[in-house]
C-alpha cells in the first residue's frame, strides 16, 4: 500500500461528490423527501406513508440519476407516473416533474445554507495531488460543478464526469459503471490504475463491476457492512484515516 491508504498500482482517484468530499448528502435527502412527501399526500391523503431519509434515501436514490432515482423509488411502493418532459413544471405529476421539483428544493437550500466539504476530504484530494496521482470527480449530479465551486474545490480536480456531461456523452449512470470508467479513461488511466470513492451502495455496485484497482466505501451513516456487500475493497468513516499518521 502506498501512503495514501491505496495499492501501489493505483495512478488516478475517481471521487463521487456527495458524501464523499461535501456536506450536501443530507441535503438532498431532504429535498427528496420534500417532494416525495408532498407527492404522496396529494395522492394517498393525510395517512400516506413518508419517504424515509435515511433508509429510502440510501435504497432507492443515492448515487443514481435523478430521474433513476424517482422511478426507482416510485416502483419500490407501486406507482407509475408518466414520464414526462425534460422541462415538465416542479408541480407536474409525471417522472421528471417531480424530478424537477427535488431539483428546485435542493437549489434552493443550497442558496439558502451553502455547502461545506469534508476537511478530512479536502485534506486527502490535497494529498493525493501532491503525490502526483490524477483526480476526478464522479457525480450523478447535474449541479456538480456549482456544489464544488460553492465548497471551493472546482480547481482540485483534473476531469469532471457530472450528471451532464454523462446526458452529453449518452453514458448510463450508477450502478452502472460507465461514469467511472469515462474519468478513467479522460485522466488517461487503465480502470486497475484508478481508485473508487463513494458513500452510496448505487456506486460500489458502479466499482465493483467496473474492474477498478481499489474501491473505497465511505461510511458517513453506519452502513460499512452494506458498502462491503456491494464490492468495498476498504471502509473508512472519513478520507483522512487513508493518510495515516505521517501525513
Amino acid at each position: 500500500m502506498t501512503k495514501m491508504g491505496l495499492p501501489d498500482r493505483v495512478r488516478v482517484c475517481l471521487f463521487d461528490l456527495d458524501g464523499v468530499l461535501t456536506e450536501t448528502a443530507v441535503v438532498h435527502a431532504a429535498a427528496w423527501k420534500e417532494a416525495f412527501d408532498g407527492f404522496l399526500r396529494r395522492r394517498e391523503g393525510p395517512d400516506f406513508r413518508p419517504f424515509d431519509a435515511t433508509a429510502d434515501y440510501e435504497r432507492y436514490v443515492d448515487g443514481r440519476p435523478r430521474v433513476d432515482g424517482v422511478r426507482v423509488f416510485l416502483a419500490s411502493r407501486g406507482i407509475e407516473l408518466p414520464e414526462g418532459k425534460d422541462d415538465d413544471p416542479p408541480e407536474a405529476e409525471t417522472v421528471r416533474g417531480l424530478g424537477n421539483r427535488k431539483n428546485a428544493l435542493f437549489l434552493e437550500k443550497i442558496r439558502t445554507q451553502g455547502v461545506e466539504p469534508y476537511p478530512g476530504s479536502v485534506r486527502y484530494v490535497d494529498a493525493v495531488r501532491a503525490a502526483g496521482l490524477g483526480t476526478a470527480v464522479v457525480s450523478s449530479s447535474a449541479n456538480c460543478r456549482e456544489i464544488l465551486i460553492s465548497a471551493g474545490m472546482e480547481d482540485r480536480f483534473d476531469v469532471r464526469i457530472d450528471g451532464r456531461v454523462a446526458v452529453e456523452r449518452g453514458l448510463p449512470g450508477k450502478p452502472h459503471p460507465d461514469t467511472f470508467l469515462e474519468a478513467a479513461h479522460d485522466l488517461g488511466a487503465e480502470p486497475g490504475a484508478a481508485a473508487v470513492f463513494e458513500d452510496a451502495l448505487a456506486g460500489m455496485d458502479a466499482g465493483r463491476s467496473g474492474g477498478f484497482g481499489a474501491v473505497v466505501g465511505v461510511d458517513r451513516v453506519g452502513q460499512a457492512d452494506a458498502l462491503r456487500r456491494h464490492g468495498a475493497d476498504i471502509v473508512v468513516s472519513d478520507l483522512s484515516e487513508l493518510l495515516g499518521s505521517g501525513t
